[in-house]
């Protein structure tokens, strides 16, 4: 898809879900916060699903594992962040951010690693089986959940937000969780880095090239094979790094929080289309703001409105808003 045929009609729902909401919340301040809070949570949630995006719409394996890499990089943002306790106490904000950075950057590295291992021993064996990876990477998600607790333990761990990013930034009369917008920036930054590296590199260049014709790019000399194990341990780094967001936008992590948001990253993933980077970018952003309205708006129903969602968008596009793999 390029520049001249790009098609906005997706990207203009975002917009729109937020317009049409506004005179059923009746109040504008009311109606910035849960939009400011809807938009954190999306960009939080893509954070997680775009490593997801690159596994299960790349490389076509369906890792129900990936959320033993989401809770593996909170429990180990709760070590680092304990470690750094001099820091997270601090009122100043660049020490806060060091620490919270320092934090994303270790629990990247270990998902990245462990992703390395769950890629060589359980999905490698599993490659164009799809029953199969569906059965053994929810195994793996399950031993990798009871090894975090032999680890950390079975319970709830707290992880509170460092000093200088609590509270919240009064705008008019709409307050706005100061966390929340580093976790809009920190979004965006990914999603910048990957949109760059699939669209303008030769990485992302050989990678989009594997997928649609495999066996000539191998004729080429260029090992595939490599390239997407590098492709499942950059994913399975994302998740860790959306882990450590996940925690503190809980404030607290268990051993599930990696599977309990699982069908949140999958919803994601169907609407954006597989493999599609700006796909589950709009479809983040779409089940943030909408998790949010219906919780303000109808609480009972908030539990199904993304589904709901998913429905709607399937019946306008079968095959999500910006497909780019025909499976």
């Amino acid at each position: 898809m390029n520049k001249i045929d790009f098609d906005w009609k997706p990207l203009a729902m975002v917009p729109v879900l937020a317009l049409v909401v506004l005179p059923f919340i009746g109040s504008p301040s009311t109606w910035v916060t849960l939009t400011v809070a809807g938009l954190a949570m999306g960009m939080i949630i893509f954070v997680i699903a775009s490593g997801l995006t690159l596994i299960f719409g790349l490389m076509d394996v369906l890792n129900f594992g990936h959320g033993v890499f989401i809770a593996l990089g909170a429990f180990v943002a709760t070590t680092v962040l304990g470690l750094m306790g001099n820091w997270t106490g601090s009122p100043e904000l660049w020490r806060n951010l060091l620490a919270v950075f320092a934090a994303m950057a270790v629990a990247m590295a270990v998902a990245g690693a462990v992703g390395l291992a769950f890629e060589r021993f359980i999905v490698r064996p599993v490659y164009g089986q799809h029953l199969k990876q569906i059965l053994i990477t929810m195994g793996g998600m399950i031993i990798g959940e009871e090894l975090i607790k032999v680890i950390w333990g079975p319970q709830q761990i707290a992880l509170p937000l460092p000093e200088a990013l609590r509270g919240a930034l009064l705008l008019g009369e709409s307050a706005i969780e100061k966390y929340r917008l580093l976790a809009v920036v920190v979004g965006l930054l990914v999603f910048a880095v990957l949109a760059w590296t699939l669209s303008r590199t030769k990485i992302g260049l050989l990678i989009r090239a594997g997928v649609q014709d495999r066996e000539m790019v191998e004729a080429l000399g260029y090992r595939i094979r490599r390239l997407f194990v590098g492709v499942f341990v950059v994913g399975s780094a994302l998740a860790g790094l959306g882990g450590v967001m996940w925690g503190l936008y809980q404030q607290n992590v268990t051993p599930q929080i990696g599977s309990q948001v699982n069908i949140l990253i999958f919803i994601v993933i169907i609407i954006g289309g597989l493999g599609s980077t700006t796909g589950a970018l709009i479809g983040a952003l779409l089940v943030g703001l909408m998790a949010n309205y219906t919780g303000f708006l109808l609480p009972k129903v908030a539990l199904f409105s993304n589904i709901a969602l998913m429905v709607a968008i399937l019946l306008w596009r079968p095959q999500g808003v910006y497909p780019v793999a025909n499976r």
